[in-house]
């Protein structure tokens, strides 16, 4: 293969096929893929979630991952956060020409790994290529399949009184990619938090019905997730800024970028809304999960004010914490 992407690797002639037959057929090998069909063909038991994604991010590569380890670990904590347990991917890249092959093949190399970690095979996909100036170096998507585990997670479950829960620190990714960005800030201690969290999502099966709902808060972090459980409800989140876990890191390039860690993404923590009589032991679990230490207790479900989420600020203040408006951290995931 050629150092660089050239039209021809899309046209579906002999380069097309040099690309699958050397490159993703042998970093994804299995039974499925191997058929090369227009499709899968699959065997599942029971009811199951399948979710899409696409990924964009500008660097492709930022510290503590890259656009590949994204595409898997996004769509497998999208089915995670289902109560699902992933399956199956499929993988479809959209290359620019002149994207170097070096770089597609670290990518693949790390979808490749990641996908392995995860426990998940990629039986399927496509590749495109547009000219040149036409895209941005390179776009992935992701789709993926997943055995309901933990069915029931609704926002429609939780009452007042419920505790919410994050599983670890806030801001990471979304302040990793911006200080990557154009050399924006030095990036010592400001690493993304990428990673799948199939492991901790699988600690809270055990509980049942008392889990109310998970849900990864990426693009609009924190704030605007909770948003979308208290929207049109009758119940309120209120939060507790001094308890929300933030990286000292974090928290300063915040403060120069002029952000808030509660609206940056995060691409490796879950946020679980809990009865309140298993609050104890699910943060147990959490905590003796790979990716939960730093889990905690950061609000609590009330009647207070409907339809909001508030935060009691470390000055002893209250501040409505509203969804994300406009685009604070663009090509983040």
């Amino acid at each position: 293969m050629e150092e660089r992407i050239t039209l021809d690797y899309g046209s579906g002639g002999r380069k097309t096929s040099a690309l699958i037959e050397e490159l993703l057929v042998p970093a994804f090998a299995n039974e499925a893929l191997s058929k090369l069909g227009d499709g899968a063909v699959l065997a599942l038991d029971g009811p199951l979630a399948f979710s899409t994604d696409s990924f964009v991010v500008s660097p492709w590569f930022f510290p503590g991952g890259d656009i590949g380890k994204l595409a898997v670990c996004g769509t497998v904590n999208d089915l995670a956060m289902c109560g699902a347990e992933a399956r199956y991917l499929s993988l479809s890249l959209i290359l620019e020409e002149g994207f170097p092959m070096e770089d597609l093949k670290r990518i693949i190399h790390s979808v490749s790994e990641t996908a392995k970690a995860c426990g998940v095979a990629v039986v399927t996909g496509d590749t495109k290529v547009v000219e040149k100036g036409k895209g941005d170096g390179i776009y992935l998507n992701t789709a993926g399949i997943g055995t309901i585990r933990l069915p029931g997670l609704s926002p429609g479950a939780i009452r007042p009184g419920d505790r919410v829960l994050v599983s670890g620190t806030v801001g990471d990714h979304g302040c990793a990619v911006m200080a990557a960005r154009d050399g924006l800030l030095e990036t010592d201690g400001l690493v993304s938090d990428c990673r799948p969290l199939q492991e901790l999502a699988r600690s809270l099966w055990p509980f049942g019905n008392a889990i109310r709902v998970l849900r990864d808060p990426t693009r609009g972090g924190v704030a605007t997730t909770l948003n979308e459980f208290t929207e049109g409800m009758p119940f309120s989140i209120e939060l507790e800024e001094s308890a929300i876990p933030v990286r000292p890191q974090v928290r300063g390039a915040c403060e120069i970028l002029g952000l808030d860690p509660l609206y940056c993404a995060n691409e490796g923590k879950l946020l679980a809304v809990v009865a309140p009589e298993r609050e104890e032991e699910v943060l147990a679990a959490l905590r003796h999960t790979d990716g939960g230490g730093e889990a905690a207790r950061i609000g609590t479900v009330t009647e207070t004010y409907p339809g909001r989420v508030v935060l009691a600020t470390a000055y002893g203040g209250k501040r409505i914490l509203t969804k994300l408006t406009g685009a604070q951290l663009p090509r983040i995931c």
